[in-house]
C-alpha cells in the first residue's frame, strides 16, 4: 500500500517533481575486456573489426541525439575534452541565458577519439 494511500484522509495534496534524471546502466557480460572480446569472438568478429561493428548503433545513437535537440530547439556543443568545464556551471549558464528551467536545457557532445562520441543531455 502506497503512504498516500495509507494516509489519503489526512493528504490535502501532493507535489511531484523531478530536478534531473540520470539514467545509467552496463551491459553485465560487456562490463569487462574479457567479456567483450568474448562476445565479439562468439559472434566471430574479429577485435580489430570492433569499429565497423560498432559504427551502425554509434549512427544510430548519433541520429536519436540529433533528433532530440532538434524536437527541443537546442544545439548539440561538441566539446574535445571530458572535463573541460563542469557541467552544472555550464548548465547554470544556459538557464541565465535562455530563461528555460524545464524540458531538455542542453546537450553536450564529447569526441574524445576523433569521430566516435559520447553524449550527455541536461
Amino acid at each position: 500500500m502506497l503512504l498516500t494511500d495509507k494516509y489519503a484522509d489526512k493528504i490535502y495534496g501532493t507535489i511531484t517533481c523531478y530536478d534531473r534524471m540520470i539514467i545509467q546502466g552496463y551491459i553485465p557480460g560487456w562490463s569487462h575486456a574479457e567479456g567483450m572480446t568474448g562476445y565479439l569472438k562468439a559472434n566471430s568478429i574479429r577485435i580489430f573489426d570492433f569499429p565497423d561493428f560498432s559504427q551502425p548503433l554509434t549512427e544510430q545513437v548519433r541520429a536519436n541525439a540529433q533528433r532530440i535537440a532538434d524536437e527541443n530547439g537546442i544545439e548539440i556543443e561538441f566539446i574535445r575534452k571530458l572535463r573541460a568545464f563542469r557541467k552544472d556551471d555550464r548548465i547554470q549558464e544556459i538557464i541565465h541565458k535562455t530563461g528555460k528551467t524545464e524540458g531538455l536545457g542542453s546537450a553536450i557532445c564529447v569526441s574524445p577519439h576523433g569521430s566516435r562520441s559520447v553524449c550527455s543531455s541536461t
